[in-house]
């Protein structure tokens, strides 16, 4: 079964000619690095608001032709790890295949890893992410997982399990992570809050990550998945993260008084 795109022509243009062009735009506004990032965490709002700050740490990152892409759950449906393990995820004019042996042996890493397509229907946070990985490659796979499950333990465990599967993958396989920042409160609390978040993930604890922001009810909607991101990264030997971009909506709309925040990170 392909997955049919839910939020074109809302959170992205709704023709391939047109999306195609926006986020090559976006993806030209970056400094490329010269070395591959192993894992990346991007915006998923709507591109007006955060295709920048995604297209730029995108460029930075250059993820390769095989992507786990890890993101939240906001519908709710569905299972706390939920892998859409075939197939091919549609957008307008352009299809992105699964990595279906990547799935395979992901599904058989830890138990809580399920096969489960319905947390995916109507979630976009990865969707938004899929034109980006393919105006970088159109011959890009990927392994779609969204990450609802809130116990932290379960979390760092499932990261480190990921990290066995993608280390013994004869083809590198990158990561990215779908997460958007505070959301609706005023500019400078929202960036005070986010710093705090950014903190630990730039120092890659995912433990830390997961105190901080439930400690200090930071409103980021992905905290669940790049807690699993970060034990990933930490478990294949990466030493840290870098902070490419920060923006918040209102500085797009100019109403600072209630905004998201969006972080673009590469880690290394």
């Amino acid at each position: 079964m392909n997955r049919k795109p839910v939020v074109a022509g809302q959170f992205y243009p709704g023709s391939r000619e047109e999306w195609l062009g926006e986020v090559r735009e976006y993806l030209v506004s970056g400094s490329p690095s010269q070395t591959r990032a192993r894992a990346a965490m991007v915006p998923h709002a709507g591109y007006p608001f955060s295709g920048g700050v995604a297209g730029r740490t995108m460029a930075r990152a250059r993820p390769g032709r095989r992507v786990l892409l890890l993101g939240p759950n906001h519908t709710g449906m569905g299972k706390p790890f939920a892998v859409w393990s075939a197939g091919a995820w549609d957008l307008p004019g352009a299809s992105v295949p699964v990595d279906e042996d990547l799935a395979a042996g992901v599904l058989q890493a830890h138990s809580a890893l399920e096969e489960d397509q319905s947390a995916h229907i109507r979630e976009h946070s990865l969707e938004v992410v899929l034109p980006f990985l393919y105006a970088l490659d159109d011959t890009t796979q990927i392994l779609p997982v969204a990450v609802a499950e809130t116990n932290p333990n379960t979390l760092v465990a499932v990261g480190e399990a990921l990290a066995g599967v993608v280390s013994s993958q004869s083809e590198p396989v990158s990561l990215v992570i779908s997460s958007d920042m505070s959301h609706f409160i005023s500019a400078d609390r929202a960036k005070q809050q986010d710093e705090l978040a950014l903190r630990e993930i730039v120092d890659l604890n995912p433990e830390g990550l997961f105190e901080t922001v439930t400690k200090n009810r930071i409103s980021m909607c992905g905290v669940l998945p790049m807690t699993v991101g970060l034990a990933l990264a930490r478990k294949l030997g990466c030493t840290g993260g870098e902070l490419v971009e920060y923006a918040s909506s209102g500085d797009f709309i100019g109403d600072y008084s209630s905004v998201v925040g969006y972080a673009g990170v590469v880690i290394n």
